[in-house]
């Protein structure tokens, strides 16, 4: 508790107090002004969409690295952690050349709230892939092999027997996706443009308020996405407690 409380507790609390200094007027003024409403607005719609755009894709994958055999599989599985490992504004150059306006490909979503969900998509990728991969490596085929043979379809054992085993750890990699992209400043930086009441993310936002000298604005808008981190975690850890009774 004591190493926790000097890592994590301490410095979230102070942040908490920081947002107070002005009182409960200066704070409400901070965090409701147009433009930072519009910032946590587009984080937490971009962090929505992304999540369950990785619930689908990230389940995927998963599935293809688990039950399929092709050559690369091994270099395609060390792959997904490469958002893990790479520094975020490097993500967001690699997007920024990929994506920009000298695309190779000749497409430029830059500056666009195409862009923020593309590059919260980025960071977010590995959450969903390794929440799932070990519960399928663990799943019984057998289960599905007997209900095949007794005339369920594809679709049916997928649904009857697969999706309630691997639901639990869909949502927990769900969860996880959106906490990350909803605190998410690196990979956003370069590729959105950082446009207010446009693609300005809540993250870039709190930079910007720093920079312009306002740190409890800043520290009140930091709360804000603390605290919808924190009740969607609890929310995503209660409904996979939920799924697991119900696989029981």
């Amino acid at each position: 508790m004591a190493y926790l409380s000097i890592v994590a507790l301490i410095p979230l609390a102070a942040v908490v107090f920081k947002s107070l200094d002005g009182g409960i007027d200066s704070f409400w003024n901070s965090v409701t002004n147009d433009q930072a409403v519009a910032a946590l607005r587009l984080t937490l719609i971009a962090s929505v969409i992304v999540v369950l755009v990785n619930a689908v894709a990230g389940t995927l994958i998963a599935w293809v690295l688990v039950r399929d055999e092709f050559p690369g599989k091994g270099f395609v599985n060390s792959l997904i952690d490469l958002p893990f490992a790479l520094p975020t504004i490097v993500a967001g150059l690699t997007l920024l050349a990929f994506y920009g306006p000298d695309s190779p490909i000749g497409v430029n979503l830059a500056f666009t709230k195409v862009s923020v969900v593309l590059a919260l998509l980025f960071v977010t990728l590995p959450f969903v892939v390794r929440a799932v991969q070990p519960v399928l490596l663990e799943l019984d085929t057998e289960m599905e092999e007997a209900a095949e043979s007794l005339g369920a379809g594809k679709m049916t054992v997928f649904r009857r027997i697969i999706l309630p085993n691997l639901l639990p750890a869909i949502i927990a990699g769900g969860g996880l996706a959106f906490a990350r992209a909803v605190g998410e400043f690196g990979s956003l930086v370069l590729i959105t443009g950082n446009i207010p009441f446009d693609t300005q993310a809540a993250s870039v936002f709190i930079f910007a308020q720093v920079e312009s000298d306002n740190p409890v604005g800043a520290s009140a808008v930091s709360v804000v996405l603390l605290l919808v981190a924190l009740v969607v975690l609890l929310f995503f850890g209660w409904l996979s407690k939920r799924a697991l009774r119900h696989e029981e």
